[in-house]
């Protein structure tokens, strides 16, 4: 059975605990806490290393990834294209309308809108055309074996899930509802004809759907 494409979100940021829209690179650092949550995650699978350790260049992403390296012994190394969907305009704020009218906007990539922009920010394609590429790179070097170790991408939960739920057909409701806490997983295997299946989502399997745990502090990370 190949590996899978394990899609990390980091660990806790100063601007998570804060409520803050916080897009652009670098972007804060981990809090003690996003540290400690990074350590367990790389000792929960140091028995099984991948066979890559990729992270976007935030810091938040690079110091999860460094902690995760240290546990598994994979060094780890960042690509460009996978960094957080860009919040423009509403960059820094933590007030409740920026959070709503950024969640507006994503609920409509899920629901198939992909043109919606945010103002001076991203749209879903946008986001789509940067990151996927990454992902197909890394799918045909690494998990075009049946031996296959695992790949890791640690990334950011809002990209995560919208990569994710496009190209493994996740419900677009769900998708846009659950949320990931921090240093939780998307895990996508993939299938013949260049496809992919999502066999976890942070701590739900399949069959994806309904409603679950959007909150206003977690639209973005």
């Amino acid at each position: 059975m190949t590996g899978k494409l394990v899609l990390v979100r980091h660990g806790q940021t100063f601007a998570n605990v804060d409520k803050i829209l916080d897009t652009k690179l670098p972007g804060a650092a981990l809090t003690d806490q996003g540290h400690d949550q990074a350590r367990r995650y790389g000792e929960s699978i140091s028995a099984t290393p991948p066979s890559i350790l990729i992270s976007s260049l935030a810091l938040r992403a690079v110091q999860t990834a460094e902690h995760i390296g240290a546990a598994t012994s994979v060094a780890p190394e960042t690509r460009d294209g996978i960094h957080e969907a860009q919040a423009g305009d509403w960059e820094g704020r933590g007030d409740d309308d920026a959070h709503k009218e950024f969640t507006e906007i994503y609920g409509r990539w899920h629901a198939g809108d992909l043109d919606a922009r945010v103002p001076g920010g991203d749209s879903g394609r946008s986001i789509l055309d940067r990151y996927v590429p990454v992902l197909d790179s890394l799918r045909d070097q690494y998990l075009t074996s049946p031996d296959a170790a695992d790949v890791i991408v640690v990334s950011h939960g809002a990209a995560i899930r919208l990569v994710a739920a496009v190209l493994a057909g996740v419900n677009g409701e769900f998708a846009a509802d659950n949320h990931l806490d921090n240093t939780e997983t998307v895990e996508l295997v993939p299938t013949t004809g260049g496809g992919w299946s999502c066999v976890r989502w942070g701590t739900f399997e399949p069959p994806f759907e309904g409603k679950g745990s959007q909150t206003a502090d977690n639209p973005i990370s």
